[in-house]
């Protein structure tokens, strides 16, 4: 592809990168600071609102994959998600005074609901755009580039207005809401008019059968990268709810340089993300994954070592730590997409939309399980998240412990268990040459390929 039109369809990243920022980092303690929710309290009420979600994604990415229409399989499913969007950070960055968690859990639910029909639809539309092994890291890595280049602008805030926007300031929260919505819907915009989706061959089954959706489960590299996938979130999201408490009370920074701190974290997978996947094509993609998660623990201690209140250490640091784990969304995805491959050419079926909804589940199992477990700890070592609070030595200390060492041994077991994967370029090549070869013969047999709209499609076939 080329990378003009690359970048525009890239921009489709961009909301999702959004609201995973807000979500993860600045909400829970917003809402746990000025709306006065328990710590316990949010994280029992995210980790339920997870359980109520869990075949959401897996429903979503069925929907796509049976979806037949001249506008695509996946493009209408990424455009439906933006008026969910529109409502429901309305709700979340609004909420009235006097709020409860149960208040928490309904607008949440609709935000993950957006967040999935942003990140499926992209990302098997994204699949679907090529077939070739190196190509698809290039693609992810831009893409998780130019998304996390949008969010580093909510970081950037303090900045662009000389600090009378602040994310890690509960009175900023609505007009950030705004913000988001605004730039969602450009983005959005900018990715649907500039890419066509170039929609994969008719099915070669009419039937799908159990035996089908088993295959998607039990599928050997499917079950490593779901597994790999599921702790490579767990350690950077057990950093991100705790990431104010952690710069403010720990490391001695006032809320302004808290958040522009994230920049150096954000900038980094811009950088990070085009060169992992350079390193991709060397390495392959699993070993690659494994060297940034060896990175990361190396970079995420330095971190900690750091004394408090030294700015620049600090920013460098960050940088480091985000440059290292900008690898693990962008190959993982790139793996999931030859994973469809490989299935297609098995069962016959398209695939794409179930197996991103299994990793899109993890990302947000990942970051949810992160509050529900992180934030009760907090209140059993005894500290309070309100503003102006003075914690005692203990609680930071615990603070502390769970901002640093949790990441790093998630982060550890999600490299390991890429141990002998064995999907790599020379098999996925195979496969891809496989597909070639029947799509070949279907079309010399006069089977109908629906293709994106705008491109001429060879006339019907009697």
């Amino acid at each position: 592809m080329p990378l003009p039109r690359l970048l525009a369809f890239s921009a489709g990243s961009i909301p999702a990168y959004l609201l995973v920022g807000m979500l993860s980092t600045y909400l829970p303690p917003f809402y746990a600071g000025k709306m006065g929710i328990s710590l316990t309290a949010i994280g029992l009420t995210i980790g339920a609102l997870r359980l109520a979600d869990l075949g959401v994604d897996l429903f979503l990415g069925w929907l796509m994959d049976i979806t037949k229409t001249p506008f695509g399989r996946y493009r209408p499913w990424f455009v439906a998600g933006l008026p969910v969007l529109w409502v429901a950070v309305y709700k979340v960055f609004n909420p009235p005074t006097g709020v409860d968690a149960s208040y928490l859990f309904t607008w949440y639910i609709l935000l993950y609901i957006a967040y999935s029909m942003l990140v499926l639809g992209h990302s098997a539309w994204a699949a679907a755009l090529s077939g070739k092994y190196n190509e698809r890291s290039r693609m992810f890595g831009w893409m998780l580039g130019i998304g996390v280049f949008g969010s580093s602008m909510i970081s950037a805030l303090p900045l662009i207005t000389h600090g009378k926007i602040k994310p890690a300031d509960p009175n900023s929260i609505p007009t950030i809401g705004w913000i988001i919505i605004v730039a969602a819907t450009v983005a959005v915009l900018i990715t649907l008019l500039s890419t066509p989706e170039r929609t994969a061959p008719v099915a070669r089954k009419d039937r799908t059968t159990l035996k089908d959706y088993l295959a998607v489960i039990t599928n050997p590299s499917m079950f490593r990268l779901v597994l790999a996938d599921l702790f490579l979130i767990l350690g950077p999201g057990a950093s991100a709810p705790i990431y104010l408490f952690f710069f403010h009370e720990a490391k001695g920074f006032e809320l302004g340089l808290v958040s522009i701190l994230l920049i150096p974290y954000g900038a980094s997978g811009i950088v990070g993300a085009p060169v992992w996947a350079k390193v991709a094509q060397r390495l392959g993609k699993h070993r690659t994954v494994q060297l940034a998660g060896l990175g990361y623990a190396i970079t995420q201690t330095i971190l900690m070592l750091i004394p408090a209140g030294l700015f620049w250490p600090t920013f460098v640091s960050m940088f480091s730590v985000g440059f290292c784990g900008s690898a693990f969304i962008v190959l993982i995805r790139a793996m999931v997409a030859d994973v469809a491959d490989q299935l297609r050419l098995e069962t016959g079926q398209e695939r794409a939309g179930v197996l991103y909804a299994l990793v899109t589940l993890t990302q947000k199992l990942g970051s949810s399980l992160a509050v529900t477990i992180i934030y009760p700890i907090l209140d059993m070592v005894g500290f309070v998240a309100k503003p102006g609070y003075h914690n005692t030595p203990e609680a930071i200390r615990g603070l502390e412990m769970c901002y640093v060492f949790a990441p790093i041994i998630l982060v550890v077991i999600g490299s390991a268990c890429l141990i002998g994967y064995k999907l790599t370029a020379q098999r996925q090549s195979e496969i891809r040459q496989e597909l070639e070869a029947l799509e070949s013969r279907d079309y010399a047999a006069g089977i109908e390929v629906l293709g994106g709209p705008g491109e001429n499609i060879a006339a019907r076939a009697s």
